[in-house]
């Protein structure tokens, strides 16, 4: 199975719950990646072959997927995950949903589901938030023998120009880990999965300046979650000195930042455990709640 280097920095669950907390009404306006990804994702369900009755999406913000996803599977119950409370009540504002819609506040790390209950399990632009091969192995013990798993993450070289800044700055972490190709294709088999398909993406968006960079990562929740994260405010002078390292990558007036997003689909493993006809648990927290009959 994949492993982390032990020194590098877990990510904070409560600073990440309140970042993306914060950034719930905003999100969708500024999530501009995650929407092209997500819309690459969705594509893909046009070759594979699935006919689910039950659509887990994992770390659904304020459910454009899963939306989408009703739209495609319009018999199928969707429900919308999210480890932010606020993001969910801004997605119940959103218009479009289907009666059989559902919200559910949980961590891709500890799902609040039985086991064999998805038949698809979709996530996209979330496990990078979580511990892989915990958010990997409660996935697979939610999907139902040969249910579908389709998800996107980052990949090491995403906002490598933000990262060697910062690191002429200082020693402290400030942009996330992210795990290589390989080492997800390795948890996925390593947890059981069969056929994983994997492969990579590579996106540039451009800014006028850095803070411009900075403001849309904070807006859509994507600030520095990290457990050994500094804390404080930080001097003008550091400030120039960020400027000043990042400027080195000026190209054609623009600053770029690089985002590497690794596409990936694989199936529950059969035999497994028998199919649980409710996912629903007494003690998980539905915003609204669940529709009669379902």
């Amino acid at each position: 199975m994949s492993q982390m280097d032990p020194r590098t920095p877990t990510v904070d669950k409560a600073a990440l719950r309140r970042h993306f907390g914060r950034a719930a009404r905003a999100y969708e306006a500024t999530a501009v990646l995650q929407d092209r990804v997500g819309q690459k994702l969705m594509e893909r369900l046009d070759f594979l072959r699935c006919t689910p009755d039950w659509i887990l999406d994992l770390g659904a913000g304020t459910g454009l997927q899963s939306r989408r996803l009703n739209g495609r599977f319009p018999k199928a119950r969707v429900i919308a995950l999210d480890i932010a409370r606020p993001m969910l009540l801004e997605a119940r504002r959103r218009k479009g949903w289907r009666q059989r819609q559902l919200f559910c506040q949980g961590d891709a790390e500890a799902l609040p589901l039985r086991p064999a209950s998805m038949d698809l399990v979709y996530a996209n632009l979330c496990l990078q938030w979580s511990d892989l091969d915990r958010s990997l192995r409660e996935i697979a013990r939610v999907l139902r023998p040969g249910g579908l798993l389709l998800f996107t993450t980052l990949g090491p070289d995403t906002l490598k120009e933000l990262r060697q800044s910062f690191a002429a700055v200082d020693a402290q972490p400030h942009v996330h880990f992210f795990q290589d190709m390989h080492e997800v294709g390795d948890s996925l088999q390593q947890l059981g999965f069969v056929d994983p398909i994997l492969d990579v993406d590579h996106f540039s968006l451009e800014y006028r300046q850095l803070a411009d960079l900075l403001r849309e990562l904070r807006g859509i929740g994507a600030g520095n979650a990290l457990s050994g994260r500094a804390r404080g405010l930080w001097t003008p002078r550091r400030w120039q000195a960020l400027n000043a390292a990042y400027e080195a990558w000026r190209s054609n007036d623009r600053l770029p930042a690089h985002y590497e997003v690794i596409y990936a689909h694989a199936w529950a493993s059969e035999p497994g455990e028998a199919r649980s006809e409710d996912p629903a648990v007494a003690s998980l927290r539905f915003y609204p709640r669940r529709p009669k009959g379902v």
